[in-house]
């Protein structure tokens, strides 16, 4: 593995206090680099950044969770990509948005729900619920949170079960991602978002404000991990024969384009991108994480950062993302050709 300009420009997002540290690994079939560079915590004390310490997911819940848990109803039988969402969720208005549309983002769901994150859990999922699909239904792609709390209500309308326990059960389980949960027991093994002056640190504790409503009913967020378990995450996409939870044709699909039109480029769960005639998918969460994922060459990048703390949003960390990503993938063009 030979990456020397994306080590480069990690070094430098933390030379350029974009981000406190990052814990990032490369993949190559079943070679591993890793590397640890920079803090944990700046404030209020500043603490060297540790390996294998467990960060808030944010977004990527949806996709190491509760887009598998999905897939693995599929392929049970006990639910249908093309199922209208209105057969599992009665007080949604629009029967024409499917399974589909939600884990593609092309649900079209639109509105505004005044004071959101001063509701409480049932009234938050009332406000969700009394959105409307617009007409962006089935022709474009819009990225929003509510397609995956639906799709975690769904699993739970056919289960019983949350969404968090079923992601618990179906996924960390079988995969013995056994450092991630919804709830670390030990905090101090948790990297830090958030610092309040009034409130102080936040620090194993969920980020995302719509989470710390839902609870254990939130399918777009919540889950704690590290890179132990990430890696297996993505071996597990890499080599569909060895994926524990659903069938290896069903991994494949990973790696097509899953709207209806196919051409917007969505696969399940994640984005899927052609740079350069080269085919990846990837996923992002709000606090500073990634995951790249070239599955024609066996390869991944995985970044861990804790990129809210100790003050959000930091959109500059967005700006150096992209490039940092693309000087990725340029140095695996020679493997592609």
């Amino acid at each position: 593995m030979d990456y020397p300009k994306t080590i480069e420009m990690v070094n430098r997002l933390v030379d350029d206090g974009v981000v406190p540290g990052v814990n990032y690994a490369f993949i190559d079939g079943n070679k591993v680099e890793r590397y640890l560079i920079g803090n944990s915590e700046l404030i209020p004390k500043k603490i060297k950044l540790k390996d294998n310490l467990i960060y808030d997911m944010a977004s990527l819940t949806k996709v190491v969770g509760t887009t598998m848990v999905i897939l693995k109803l599929v392929d049970n039988n006990q639910l249908n990509m093309e199922d209208s969402i209105s057969k599992y969720l009665p007080q949604w208005r629009y029967p024409k948005v499917t399974v589909r549309n939600l884990i593609t983002h092309t649900s079209g769901i639109e509105g505004y729900i005044n004071n959101r994150n001063n509701l409480n859990h049932d009234d938050l999922i009332k406000a969700l619920l009394n959105l409307k699909a617009g007409k962006g239904l089935n022709h474009e792609m819009h990225y929003a949170d509510v397609n995956f709390i639906f799709l975690g209500l769904i699993a739970k309308q056919i289960t019983g079960k949350s969404i968090h326990d079923l992601i618990t059960e179906w996924v960390l389980k079988p995969l013995h991602m056994h450092n991630s949960s919804f709830a670390p027991k030990d905090k101090d093994k948790c990297v830090p978002t958030i610092y309040d002056e009034k409130k102080g640190l936040l620090q194993g504790s969920v980020h995302d404000p719509k989470a710390q409503i839902l609870g254990t009913d939130c399918g777009s967020a919540g889950l704690f991990s590290n890179m132990d378990d990430l890696i297996k995450f993505v071996h597990a996409i890499l080599y569909p024969d060895d994926n524990p939870i659903i069938s290896s044709a069903l991994v494949k699909q990973f790696y097509d384009d899953q709207t209806y039109s196919h051409a917007l480029g969505r696969s399940y769960g994640f984005e899927l991108i052609h740079y350069h005639g080269m085919k990846f998918i990837w996923q992002s969460g709000y606090t500073g994480t990634f995951i790249v994922i070239i599955p024609k060459l066996k390869r991944a990048m995985i970044f861990l950062s804790n990129r809210v703390h100790p003050k959000a949003p930091n959109e500059y960390y967005i700006e150096r993302r992209k490039p940092l990503i693309e000087t990725y993938l340029d140095e695996n063009k020679k493997a592609w050709k």
